[in-house]
């Protein structure tokens, strides 16, 4: 449980944060300007840009723009070396909608024989669900700002 706190606490914080680094600017939430090129993502880039920003403290297994998926790999929190979690997050729509997002979060404890598959705590997915969905409002409201 105390596992699960620190987890909440970690999300809360991360949704905060923001890893523009000046390099990349988005526009109507599909698309990505880069230099001189532009790349078309397949998923809302409101959406996208907000998951990579709210779990950057978890490492990254993969990540498809054009598909929508972001899967972590195995975290473990220092305060539980016990426990550990994964996270897939889906993209599934061009519109910043929270249908078009769905959080999935796996949780192993650790026994005698190694990891074994835990019930994670039912509202981790929504709580991380609606960080995402935050940060993806602010970050509309900034692109918006900054256009007009």
């Amino acid at each position: 449980m105390r596992f699960l706190t620190a987890f909440a606490c970690l999300l809360l914080l991360a949704g905060c944060g923001s890893s523009d680094d000046g390099t990349r600017a988005m526009d109507s939430g599909t698309s990505i300007a880069s230099g001189s090129s532009r790349m078309t993502l397949g998923v809302n880039s409101f959406l996208w840009h907000a998951s990579l920003d709210t779990l950057s403290f978890l490492p990254l297994q993969s990540a498809d723009p054009f598909g929508g998926v972001i899967i972590s790999d195995w975290y473990v929190a220092p305060t539980a070396p016990d426990e550990r979690l994964k996270v897939t997050v889906y993209i599934m729509d061009r519109a910043l909608r929270a249908d078009g997002l769905k959080v999935v979060v796996f949780r192993q404890v650790r026994n005698a024989n190694g990891w074994s598959d835990a019930q994670p705590s039912p509202d981790t997915a929504h709580k991380l669900e609606d960080a995402i969905l935050t940060r993806a409002r602010e970050l509309r409201l900034a692109t918006l700002g900054t256009s007009g």
